[in-house]
């Protein structure tokens, strides 16, 4: 019989992946990665993915499939590899992805050497994604729902990783799993989707980085494309590229921010034009199934709530060279591109 981990964050995405790997026949255990105690965010009780709460309610549905269950700790790796790295990308001037980081350095690097471990044959998650065998290949492919597909945060994965992961959601939409959850009465059923970063509950980013370093981040110029000073503003850790709401300009035309400088601790406004951009880099980049030699024709996202658009990609040294035959906007350092032939992901890396 084959056996499973199931990596339950107590939402019922997961605890639906884990049902259909019990009635798959597969012997199963849920996991439960403990990532931080609430305290450490700064909230008492708060409904965030991996939170106590979270581990209750994944408690609760492996009791209902018969499931044994356990938490296991990964506090160390998380402030490491996702806390630490979300920190110094927006100190460095860029944006982070901390779901990208979660998955592929906790979900499926930790919990795969769990799973080696422990005896097992595969991770499950509840991600809305698929993983298809040609050959001896293995491919990753987009969810069924689109307005759910997450092949955008998974890109990292290796063949070693895809031919040890499951994904049971992929071929289903939401409403279809929140109503099996609510027919198999799952305590979750009904619960909310988790927001994309887990440890920033109320959403100020600027706010957590300020209190888990105790830094301060001093005040600047806001210029225009000319070096002329338009107002101040309260430090770059504030600002993401493309941001228009918040920046207290009063200049008689839509501003957003695009593009700071860390010498001279500027952030750069201008006009919606100003944001466009034909041309991008990436570094560390992984490709799902070759490295192409040559100049390849795909489709492009660089930012995960958007559609695919047209692109070439290239290899160049360590570097991906990405180019758009119509301007993208706001493409973003410490962001993710991640290329997309149909339906397949071919690959992905961070933005430079």
């Amino acid at each position: 019989m084959k056996k499973a981990i199931i990596a339950m964050s107590g939402g019922v995405d997961s605890s639906v992946a884990a049902y259909f790997m019990k009635e798959k026949g597969f012997e199963c255990i849920g996991a439960t990665m403990k990532l931080y105690d609430n305290e450490d965010i700064g909230v008492d009780r708060e409904k965030t993915c991996c939170s106590l709460d979270d581990i209750e309610d994944a408690r609760a549905v492996a009791r209902r499939l018969g499931m044994p269950y356990y938490v296991f700790n990964f506090r160390d790796e998380f402030e490491q590899k996702v806390i630490n790295k979300f920190i110094k990308t927006y100190e460095q001037g860029g944006t982070p992805n901390p779901c990208i980081d979660c998955n592929r350095y906790l979900k499926f690097e930790k919990l795969h050497q769990r799973m080696y471990e422990l005896g097992y044959d595969y991770v499950v998650t509840g991600h809305y994604a698929d993983v298809e065998e040609k050959n001896g290949r293995f491919y990753l492919k987009k969810g069924l729902d689109e307005t759910k597909d997450q092949s955008y945060v998974l890109y990292s994965l290796t063949q070693e990783q895809l031919a040890h992961t499951m994904f049971p959601l992929g071929r289903y939409s939401k409403s279809e799993i929140r109503e099996i959850a609510q027919r198999e009465g799952f305590i979750n059923a009904k619960k909310r989707d988790s927001q994309d970063i887990c440890f920033v509950p109320d959403g100020d980013y600027a706010k957590f980085i300020r209190e888990h370093t105790g830094n301060d981040y001093r005040k600047g110029d806001f210029v225009d494309k000319n070096g002329n000073v338009l107002g101040t503003h309260s430090g770059i850790i504030n600002y993401t590229i493309g941001q228009r709401k918040g920046l207290g300009v009063a200049v008689g035309h839509p501003v957003y921010v695009c593009s700071k400088d860390l010498d001279k601790n500027t952030v750069t406004l201008g006009s919606n034009a100003d944001l466009m951009c034909s041309r991008l880099e990436a570094e560390d980049f992984n490709w799902i199934y070759e490295k192409p030699d040559d100049t390849i024709t795909c489709k492009a996202k660089t930012r995960y709530n958007m559609k695919e658009v047209p692109c070439t990609a290239r290899c160049e040294g360590d570097r991906v060279i990405v180019e758009f035959p119509e301007p993208v906007r706001a493409v973003t350092s410490g962001q993710a591109v991640v290329l997309y032939d149909g339906d397949y992901v071919i690959g992905g890396g961070t933005i430079v």
